[in-house]
């Protein structure tokens, strides 16, 4: 018997478009919050406004939702739009800290948790620029 039930994406799994934006508040409320995110909150300008629409819509697209990064940017070019930033290993533990404590408390299941983290491991370990 063939199995005909859809197939959920990340994007659905993530809540769609209020889910992925829920976790990103989360992340740059513990950003701008916790002073143990200060070395990744100074790469950041003063109003997080703009980053935080940023990784939503790469996050909407990245996760099999729409483009919407994509249709306003063009391709996300991630390692190269981050060159201009200083990332080293502990900018990086920082980020990755970070989303940890906003995939919590965004009530993100564990078991898909652990998929994102392993995924925004390998991301976050690309944009490194500097060895230490």
């Amino acid at each position: 018997m063939q199995d005909n039930s859809p197939t959920l994406s990340l994007f659905d799994l993530l809540g769609n478009e209020a889910g992925i934006r829920r976790l990103v508040d989360a992340f740059y409320d513990h950003m701008d919050l916790d002073e143990q995110f200060t070395l990744i909150r100074a790469l950041h300008p003063a109003d997080l406004g703009g980053s935080r629409d940023k990784l939503h819509w790469f996050l909407c697209g990245w996760s099999g939702g729409p483009d919407l990064y994509i249709e306003r940017f063009g391709h996300p070019r991630l390692r190269a739009r981050h060159l201009p930033y200083s990332i080293g290993i502990a900018e990086r533990d920082q980020w990755l800290i970070c989303m940890s404590l906003a995939m919590q408390d965004s009530g993100i299941e564990a078991g898909l948790q652990q998929r994102l983290a392993e995924s925004f491991h390998a991301t976050a370990d690309w944009m490194r620029n500097r060895g230490a």
